[in-house]
């Protein structure tokens, strides 16, 4: 891969978390999800290591929908490009941090960390269809067509 972004549907258990999710965000995610079947932005992840940067609560949500792979940008976490910030005050974090937590499975709380981009990144919307498995996709599909 090159360049600071590359669009992708990555694995979803291959991917690695560095904050717990706040479960109260996920039963309306999933019910969006479910209603929209669109996942509107991709996720971002940390090439080289699969650190999830943003998106937790997205890939949970996915993952509770029986989702295989996620939408992604994938980003070169070491570049000037991305800034890492705490969401609420507290001691600096580094990048390196991040992703030794998420290797070592020492989560930190959900909106800890704050990951900024000083590059645009096109609108990327996925069709949920394109990431559940062939079987499910079909049945997720008719669920959403008998409601309409």
């Amino acid at each position: 891969m090159s360049g600071p972004a590359e669009f992708a549907l990555l694995p979803l258990n291959e991917l690695r978390a560095h904050e717990r999710i706040d479960e109260s965000n996920i039963a309306d995610l999933v019910a969006l999800l479910r209603r929209t079947q669109l996942l509107s932005d991709p996720i971002w992840v940390s090439r080289g290591t699969s650190v999830i940067l943003n998106g937790h609560h997205r890939v949970e949500a996915l993952r509770r929908l029986g989702a295989e792979r996620v939408p992604a940008w994938v980003l070169d976490y070491e570049s000037d490009l991305i800034h890492l910030e705490r969401w609420h005050p507290g001691p600096p974090i580094s990048k390196g941090e991040v992703v030794r937590r998420a290797q070592e499975g020492r989560l930190f709380p959900p909106k800890t960390t704050r990951h900024r981009l000083l590059l645009d990144l096109p609108a990327r919307p996925t069709p949920l269809s394109a990431l559940l498995p062939r079987v499910a996709a079909q049945a997720s599909h008719s669920r959403a067509s008998d409601r309409s």
